[in-house]
């Protein structure tokens, strides 16, 4: 199987960009500590890097676009189908719901 190295590339930038974009929405918030989830960023551990994002706002009032950049994050790296196949309760599935309930508030 040949990976078409320019498309992955251009697939990492994508989720990349959402996964700054969220971040965005934590910069400056008191008691946010965003170290772990820059570190992952650099080190181009994008999954990790979404996990924290999550945790970090599950317990926030964010707004939509925080919870589509991380939706659409999770599409680009197949979290969603993923997610099928692991009996617990993922970051993916806190997305999902998130993105549910900031739909229905906007």
């Amino acid at each position: 199987m040949t990976v078409d190295r320019e498309a992955l590339q251009a697939s990492w930038n994508r989720t990349r960009g959402h996964l700054d974009a969220a971040r965005e929405h934590l910069t400056g918030l008191p008691d946010i500590d965003l170290s772990a989830t820059l570190e992952f960023l650099q080190h181009n551990e994008l999954g990790l890097a979404f996990d924290c994002l999550i945790d970090l706002g599950d317990d926030l009032d964010l707004p939509l676009s925080f919870w589509q950049h991380l939706d659409r994050a999770a599409r680009g790296m197949h979290l969603y189908s993923e997610a099928l196949h692991k009996p617990h309760r993922t970051a993916a599935d806190l997305c999902r719901r998130h993105l549910a309930a900031a739909t229905e508030q906007e």
